[in-house]
């Protein structure tokens, strides 16, 4: 499970990335550490995909079927919380 500094570093990297799509910025132009970080982040969904079965692996498919099923607080969860909560793994 990721610690709490590691998922605020992947907020933080996403959010540079929306920041810098907005500004019509691509990829490449953004820091080393970000671009690095954003590759990283994908290739574990990647990894997730290619491993897993039938199961939702993402965390937007995990958060539509927690929203199917009314999971409270299902907004403020990460990945792993929503996957522990609806009974994955």
């Amino acid at each position: 499970m990721a610690t709490q500094k590691q998922r605020a570093a992947a907020r933080r990297n996403v959010k540079q990335a929306a920041a810098g799509a907005q500004r019509k910025r691509s990829i490449a132009n953004m820091p080393a550490r970000t671009r690095r970080a954003l590759g990283k982040q994908g290739a574990a969904v990647a990894r997730r995909k290619r491993t897993g079965a039938s199961t939702p692996k993402t965390r937007a498919e995990l958060y539509e079927e927690a929203k199917r099923q009314g999971l409270p607080g299902r907004s403020k969860m990460g990945r792993d919380e929503l996957a522990k909560a609806l009974g994955h793994r």
